[in-house]
């Protein structure tokens, strides 16, 4: 089981379990289903409200899956990641950014801190 703790300057930390294996379940989905308030809008990966930046607990581990091609539409857009950033991830098989959007962002079975805004 992962262990995904969300942390934000307005709210307490809350670490919750995300259901090994499954490579299904976002990490929107992961937040909603535990009454933690992030942002979102659409849910599509076409508005960005959702945007957490996301880091691995253990060093040297991958976060998150590869991006997907409106995920960096967006994060291009929001000024998160550039286009050379994207070629260097794909040429050298690179991890994700730290900036993701939470509707898009599959959890994996690793344990990672998602850090979200607050209003």
């Amino acid at each position: 089981m992962a262990l995904v703790t969300f942390t934000s300057p307005m709210h307490k930390d809350k670490t919750v379990y995300a259901v090994a294996g499954s490579h299904t379940q976002t990490v929107l989905a992961l937040a909603k289903d535990n009454h933690i308030p992030i942002d979102f809008g659409c849910q599509n990966g076409e508005c960005g409200t959702c945007l957490v930046k996301v880091k691995a607990i253990e060093k040297n581990r991958i976060h998150g899956g590869p991006l997907t091609d409106g995920e960096i539409n967006v994060l291009r857009e929001l000024g998160k990641i550039t286009r050379a950033q994207v070629e260097k991830m794909l040429v050298d098989d690179l991890p994700p950014t730290e900036w993701r959007l939470a509707c898009q962002m599959v959890v994996r079975d690793e344990d990672i801190l998602v850090e979200y805004p607050s209003k």
